[in-house]
């Protein structure tokens, strides 16, 4: 925000641009904002939302720079309703709002929708000043993508304790989120608190779930010595590519037809040989000897890739079983896992 008391001439010629715009108001505006350009206007747009409140004195300065048949109008508040309200005089409502969402970015969504969209690297540097309860209290709030990614990023031990604040983490204090909220909204966000309960082995099994193969195994390992019961529980919870021996036989080739066959080759090039023929004995001869064939015309393939792809075939399978299309067994006989 620009203060006040600003000097007239420390404005920029951006400043002083978005300045006069806003001094038009919307109706003399419209003929300016007709012959600019998209990127002008957008450009334009994110200046004015952000001015602030500007002193009557600059307003003045300004205006007689630019026309002798003009005074003073006053102060002026630029924000993000007076811009829309503004663009909305002179343009179709839909390009405003593709506008508008460009200059609010982030901060127009939920706060731990914002905090997804922070860096992996920054968060996990940010958080690991933090107790481990606090960060344990974030990363539950947070998608499990990207909450695998900021643990991936912690020191290992500091990242074990907060794995286990989470095993024990309870529905959260509303008293306590918000003092949390208060603090992450000085530095990513600003949006109000929001309060749910969740399974902490669930939710620890969905993180493991979207770690790469060397983090996963380096974590579980650590998790078994401090805590077996709760290790148990969550590879009970968690769902691997190995575990498709899970999928009836015969739901298979619904899964089949839903993935994509490039992205199923990668995957099943490090798979075992009860998962390919799995996979193979649901397939004709023919389709069977061109993925066998493109597996070995690929030559090594880096482990990320093959984990990206597939993870991407688990959640191929965790949506159909989230919509009744496929049935996955549970490690407990004749029970079924619902994801």
């Amino acid at each position: 925000m620009m203060d006040a008391k600003e000097n007239y001439s420390n404005l920029s010629g951006a400043n002083k641009a978005a300045i006069f715009m806003l001094s038009l108001g919307p109706e003399n505006s419209a003929d300016l904002l007709k012959r600019m350009e998209d990127e002008e206007i957008s450009d334009l747009s994110n200046m004015m939302a952000n001015l602030g409140t500007i002193d009557a004195s600059v307003v003045e300065q300004l205006l007689i720079e630019f026309t002798d048949n003009l005074s003073s109008t006053g102060s002026l508040l630029g924000t993000y309703d007076s811009t829309e309200r503004l663009l909305l005089s002179s343009m179709e409502k839909e390009k405003v709002d593709l506008i508008m969402e460009e200059i609010r970015g982030p901060e127009g969504r939920t706060m731990w929708d914002k905090l997804d969209n922070v860096s992996e690297e920054i968060l996990a540097n940010y958080l690991k000043n933090e107790y481990p309860q606090t960060v344990a209290v974030i990363l539950s709030k947070i998608t499990p993508d990207h909450a695998a990614r900021v643990l991936s990023n912690l020191p290992d031990n500091f990242a074990m304790e907060v794995v286990l604040r989470l095993l024990r983490t309870d529905v959260v204090n509303k008293d306590i989120l918000e003092g949390i909220e208060r603090t992450l909204r000085s530095e990513f966000m600003n949006n109000p608190a929001q309060t749910d309960s969740h399974d902490n082995h669930e939710q620890i099994a969905n993180i493991f779930n979207c770690l790469d193969r060397s983090t996963e195994s380096r974590l579980m390992d650590a998790l078994e010595e401090r805590n077996k019961e709760s290790a148990d529980k969550v590879k009970t919870l968690m769902f691997t590519f190995e575990d498709m021996t899970r999928i009836d036989p015969s739901d298979i080739q619904l899964l089949l037809r839903r993935v994509e066959k490039e992205r199923l080759t990668i995957a099943l090039k490090a798979a075992s040989e009860d998962i390919k023929d799995l996979f193979f004995d649901n397939m004709s001869e023919r389709a069977t000897r061109m993925m066998r064939e493109d597996m070995e015309a690929m030559g090594p393939i880096r482990v990320n890739e093959v984990d990206e792809a597939q993870n991407y075939v688990i959640n191929i399978a965790k949506t159909l079983s989230e919509s009744g299309e496929i049935a996955i067994a549970s490690g407990a006989e004749d029970d079924e896992l619902v994801f």
